[in-house]
């Protein structure tokens, strides 16, 4: 059955009820091929639904009537770039939190703090957050690393990047403000350290620890081209799971890669099974799916 939908009509500038068929399966497919064209994600059929539904709320808001005007819009339009980059942010960005997965930020804490402890003072220790969303993950880790550096006594010395496809998620987290809400369930003392009152109920990543975080667009496709080499931490959690199996290996092959010999991959539980990445050694852990880089590997 046909979904009935609310729609803005340019030409009169009214809210009007109007019909948007069905997304047939040709339909599907041509975008299903044009999303991991271009982006590397996957979507299996039951995320029609899904894809459905995102696509046709941005049709309302530019005031597109089918899907196949806004698939050649996207792919030939005058304002092409523009519009995929705002529809990649609406199909990609999820809700996250601080301190989202407790066990795997606890196993980056005991790496760090049993670390060399002269290594700690001959360089900074560079983290790296890949597909961070709207930031919450590159601050988490940023915390963290602020409170490991003053429990060992040691001057802060620590950098955290953080990459996204999305730019209006990348250009959110530079901003540093954030809902109360994001903070439920975080520890007090935490948020009073790291956290000021800001406008609209708002919250604002404290200076210091604003200042250790940098930004980059960056497609988990191009990751060959990417900046980012020597990294002590790779933090990838909740973004495999959206490609397909043999991608994602590769994915993870290109973050191996940009370790230094010693450093910790952090993935998602169940994000990368049956497979043990040349070059890294698996961290004996229940509950985090992690590795470490053996020394013995050249950079």
């Amino acid at each position: 059955m046909a979904e009935t939908r609310n729609h803005l009509s340019p030409a009169d500038g009214i809210w009007s009820l109007r019909r948007l068929p069905d997304m047939d399966e040709a339909q599907f497919s041509q975008w299903q091929t044009l999303l991991e064209h271009r982006t590397g994600i996957t979507l299996p059929s039951g995320r029609k639904s899904f894809l459905e539904t995102n696509l046709g709320i941005r049709m309302r808001e530019i005031g597109c009537s089918s899907y196949q005007a806004y698939y050649e819009q996207i792919v030939s339009g005058p304002d092409a770039i523009m519009e995929w980059s705002t529809l990649v942010d609406r199909l990609t960005v999820q809700e996250t939190r601080f301190f989202r997965d407790p066990d795997a930020f606890r196993l980056v804490s005991d790496y760090v703090l049993t670390r060399p402890r002269e290594a700690l003072t001959k360089r900074p220790l560079e983290a790296w957050s890949v597909g961070c969303s709207t930031g919450e993950e590159p601050y988490t880790l940023a915390m963290l690393l602020n409170e490991c550096m003053e429990g060992l006594s040691l001057q802060p010395l620590f950098g955290v990047t953080g990459s996204d496809i999305s730019k209006p998620a990348i250009d959110k987290a530079q901003s540093g403000l954030f809902s109360a809400r994001k903070l439920m369930g975080m520890d007090e003392a935490m948020k009073a350290r790291y956290f000021r009152p800001a406008e609209r109920n708002n919250v604002e990543i404290v200076k210091s620890i604003r200042e250790r975080v940098c930004f980059t667009r960056l497609n988990v496709l191009d990751l060959k081209h990417a900046p980012m080499h020597g990294m002590n931490i790779i933090f990838c959690q909740n973004l495999l799971i959206y490609f397909r199996r043999w991608r994602r290996r590769e994915i993870v092959k290109r973050l191996a890669e940009r370790l230094a010999p010693g450093g910790l991959l952090v993935l998602g539980q169940g994000e990368l099974t049956d497979w043990q990445p040349p070059g890294l050694q698996r961290v004996p852990s229940e509950h985090v799916l992690a590795w470490i880089k053996r020394q013995t590997d050249e950079e």
